[in-house]
């Protein structure tokens, strides 16, 4: 069975690791970036280059165009015929940008589907990587063999042009707090002349910690029951000065403010005795 042809649109970091992952399976590879000498390690193992995204687009039933943006995408696609092709948007963007994109795909006849990689370009075609989608759930079914290529956890979660986008946007918002806190904490500890590296067995157990409370935690959430805290907002709230006192150890602590602020209306709004997943609640309101 001749593996299916796919074409490949941005080859940044992230592109060129799909296009390589889609090249060891096999598949005839077709590629193109605006800068075309972006092309030439990949032409090297042995894609083809197209001189334009046309060319590349027509060049097979399955394009991935992973670009920054979802207007990058629509910019680089333009001159495309796009009609009965299936297009798969791995970029970053809102859901609302996802549906735009959806709409602006349809009307140029494309199948559409978006999704998203969760991991870094190194890990892309490993069996454990994580890849999910939303949309048109019958490009999926027709191209899961070839899409899990690109990591053997390939998940469909639904017909919503968006889905990928909003558990993005819902999984990823964790990400960038986790990482100023540990940045924070590599900086509390060179003001002290000790080194990051310390740290890491601690920080390990703590994240392991924290992995453990969210099915508790989601529970609560989705019952809307916040009566029984293992951690309550009168804890975090109590605990807000100390957090803002490491500024006296040459810490910028700036950007907890907000959270604190957050935790502090959640107590004055008498959830004190409350889980502090009680936040939800907040945070659900404008």
């Amino acid at each position: 069975m001749t593996n299916t042809p796919v074409t490949v649109v941005g080859l940044g970091s992230m592109g060129s690791a799909l296009a390589r992952a889609f090249l060891a399976a096999g598949h005839p590879t077709t590629v193109w970036n605006r800068t075309a000498s972006k092309a030439d390690p990949l032409v090297a193992l042995g894609a083809r280059r197209a001189a334009t995204a046309d060319e590349a687009v027509r060049a097979s039933p399955l394009t991935i165009a992973c670009l920054t943006t979802y207007e990058d995408t629509r910019a680089a696609l333009e001159p495309a015929y796009l009609t009965g092709r299936a297009l798969v948007t791995l970029n970053s963007g809102s859901p609302a940008g996802a549906r735009r994109m959806a709409a602006w795909a349809t009307s140029r006849g494309a199948r559409f589907l978006d999704g998203a990689v969760k991991n870094i370009p190194s890990a892309v075609g490993a069996p454990d990587t994580l890849l999910y989608y939303g949309g048109d759930k019958a490009v999926f079914d027709e191209h899961a063999e070839t899409l899990r290529v690109l990591g053997g956890d390939t998940v469909h979660l639904g017909e919503e042009t968006d889905l990928a986008a909003l558990y993005e946007i819902a999984v990823g918002g964790t990400l960038l707090p986790a990482l100023v806190g540990f940045f924070q904490g590599a900086a509390a500890l060179r003001s002290r002349g000790l080194e990051a590296e310390t740290m890491l067995p601690y920080a390990t157990k703590w994240f392991e910690m924290i992995i453990s409370l969210l099915p508790m935690y989601a529970k609560e959430i989705d019952s809307g029951d916040y009566s029984d805290p293992a951690a309550s907002v009168g804890i975090f709230h109590a605990g807000a000065a100390a957090d803002l006192e490491l500024a006296e150890e040459g810490v910028n602590v700036d950007w907890q403010r907000p959270m604190h602020d957050l935790v502090r209306r959640a107590a004055e709004a008498g959830h004190g005795d409350r889980s502090i997943a009680v936040l939800t609640e907040l945070l659900s309101r404008p």
